[in-house]
């Protein structure tokens, strides 16, 4: 855990730095809405191009933004904080067009290990998924 409210400042103010120029998050076009110790939101439009064969919206898409929301929370607390364990309910379908926001809430940050809880919604808040998530610190 952090030793003290300056050093979750430094932590949320280093990771709003590297959002500005992550592959991955650029890539997808993930936008960081609000990032506080412990807690992050994360949004992206559903575009055709996140349909797999069926014409649904990949499973993986969702996912994709419940760990961008999580790695968020977990780092903004203990850093470097790395995924272990993913779990995911897929409760909803999305569609093309919406609006998805995902947000992300640390249950217990430790020492060595954190869990997280994430929730996916689309615009109009109807929950698309729920997941939870392990990590572990490695520095």
């Amino acid at each position: 855990m952090p030793n003290d409210k300056n050093q979750s400042a430094d932590l949320v103010a280093g990771l709003r730095e590297k959002e500005k120029k992550e592959p991955i998050a650029s890539f997808l076009k993930m936008k960081l809405l609000e990032l506080t110790p412990g807690c992050a939101k994360i949004t992206m439009k559903i575009t055709s191009d996140h349909l797999n064969f069926n014409g649904m919206v990949f499973g993986g898409i969702v996912m994709a933004l419940a760990d961008q929301a999580f790695a968020y929370a977990t780092n903004s607390l203990v850093s470097p904080s790395i995924a272990t364990q993913f779990n995911i309910h897929l409760i909803s379908g999305a569609a093309v067009g919406d609006d998805l926001t995902a947000e992300c809430r640390v249950l217990k940050s430790g020492r060595r290990i954190g869990v997280s809880e994430m929730t996916v919604t689309d615009q109009d808040g109807k929950l698309i998924a729920k997941a939870t998530g392990t990590t572990v610190v490695t520095g």
